[in-house]
């Protein structure tokens, strides 16, 4: 079944290349500023740049399979992510999306696309008119998963709209990973459309990174500020338990018929797994999906309940500088 919600996101950039530098620099000043953006105009400094990507690709994807494994032998998941994130800011240079002009001097755009062997980002093809045929039996091959013309009308907010999709798109190799960390029914519920929709719609708006967490069942966001979230998900069924282990932990009887009625969620495994001090934190309910299917509530986390620093995504941007085409 298709799903909106990618199990585990990760940041990442757009890599262009077209050798109108005028028209680079146009797409340089549309792009959103909060996004990752690199701007070239010759095949082989292009070629150079994403040289690499696949060997860093593996590196990354194998940092999550060790978390994968390391929760799979009883270590809980929320502390291997947090370290995760804090130790590998490199993750953040990843290319997600390349966008190549077709017709450049000398070279073929859909043939630089294709020597990214094995590299397994999105790659976005720029077309004229005269090409839209060579794009179709690309697009129809699985060379590309979207080519655009470049005299589109309001080309700005197609490219916008397009790139928006690419960058959340989930990773099929990816998601399959995450998928062995959850139990049956919690996928049922995550791939329920009205689930899935409000799910995605929140972390679209609020997280630039997130993972979807079996035990306590939930999804750790990470923000641009580079601040954390937790937003926990108990499933109908499953109130009266929480309560119960809420009042074991010593909650008062007004707070544990309020988890009991969904009026308020109780964060009590994610209090033991980062060994919060103070009393368990609770937070207001929200329902999710149609139906009460799940209740959900959501516990921003301070750095110091991280207890180490996270690169913010908007000072990676930042340390980026200016977007410049590079010509070299």
């Amino acid at each position: 079944m298709h799903s909106n919600l990618p199990l585990f996101h990760r940041a990442g950039g757009i890599v262009f290349l077209d050798d109108a530098i005028d028209y680079l620099e146009l797409v340089g000043m549309v792009l959103p500023p909060q996004w990752h953006v690199e701007l070239f105009s010759r095949p082989a400094s292009f070629l150079q740049r994403m040289a690499g990507e696949p060997a860093r690709w593996e590196a990354d994807v194998a940092r999550q399979l060790s978390m994968l494994d390391r929760h799979r032998h009883g270590q809980p998941l929320i502390p291997l992510l947090l370290n995760y994130w804090s130790t590998c800011p490199e993750r953040l240079m990843l290319a997600r999306v390349c966008v190549v002009d077709y017709a450049m001097p000398g070279a073929d755009g859909l043939q630089v696309l294709s020597s990214l062997v094995d590299w397994p980002g999105s790659r976005v093809m720029l077309t004229g008119q005269a090409e839209d045929q060579i794009a179709i039996r690309a697009f129809n091959e699985g060379l590309i998963e979207q080519f655009v013309q470049k005299q589109t009308h309001q080309i700005a907010q197609v490219l916008v709209g397009m790139l928006s999709r690419l960058l959340y798109q989930p990773h099929a190799r990816i998601d399959a990973a995450w998928r062995t960390a959850l139990r049956a029914e919690q996928l049922g519920l995550l791939r329920t459309a009205s689930v899935d929709g409000q799910l995605s719609e929140y972390a679209r708006q609020h997280w630039v990174e997130h993972a979807v967490v079996d035990e306590p069942f939930g999804i750790l966001g990470l923000r641009q500020d580079g601040s954390c979230e937790w937003m926990q998900l108990e499933p109908a069924g499953h109130l009266g338990e929480l309560a119960e282990l809420a009042a074991s932990v010593g909650l008062p009887g007004d707070q544990v018929r309020d988890i009991e009625q969904a009026r308020r969620l109780a964060a009590v495994e994610l209090h033991q797994q980062l060994r919060l001090t103070g009393p368990v934190r609770t937070a207001p309910a929200f329902e999710v999906g149609h139906g009460k299917l799940l209740t959900a509530a959501v516990f921003p986390l301070s750095a110091d309940d991280v207890g180490a620093r996270i690169l913010p995504w908007q000072a990676f941007v930042q340390q980026q500088g200016e977007r410049v085409v590079q010509d070299a």
